[in-house]
């Protein structure tokens, strides 16, 4: 049976609540793993550019006695070369991940604001986000 529109409204505000909660876990996932996994590149190209006489020209010791502007441009060059690979192996293990865990299963369609007695979670579906025992029919009290 529909909702009342005040009612609607509120599981409206619950489940675009809930919904843009799962996609800030999502994100702060996805940052994380592509932080980790590309942090060989961020390195090499941060170097890089630290040394080179045309861009930063640091005044450090290493940058003086072991990189010129040569060995600066190969590093630039490499990290941007490995990036591609590292992409590819970030976005893998982060659709992995998601999968696993089920993330993207926990995001609710607004149809259930509109009526009574809509079920959380499609059947066989077992995210933790999830409520239990979606094998029945949940109601949601109001």
């Amino acid at each position: 049976e529909p909702r009342s529109p005040w009612c609607c409204l509120a599981w409206t505000l619950v489940i675009g609540t809930m919904n843009c909660l799962v996609f800030l876990l999502n994100l702060l996932l996805m940052f994380v793993i592509f932080t980790v996994v590309l942090l060989p590149t961020i390195v090499v190209v941060y170097f890089g550019f630290q040394c080179h006489s045309q861009v930063l020209h640091s005044s450090a010791r290493y940058c003086k006695s072991i990189l010129d502007d040569n060995s600066s441009s190969a590093l630039i060059i490499l990290g941007f070369v490995i990036m591609s690979p590292l992409l590819v192996v970030a976005m893998a293990v982060y659709c992995s991940l998601a999968r696993r865990l089920q993330l993207l299963v926990c995001f609710q369609p607004y149809s259930l604001a509109l009526y009574k007695g809509g079920r959380w979670c499609q059947r066989g579906e077992g995210a933790a986000c999830c409520a239990r025992g979606c094998g029945s029919q949940l109601k949601a009290w109001v």
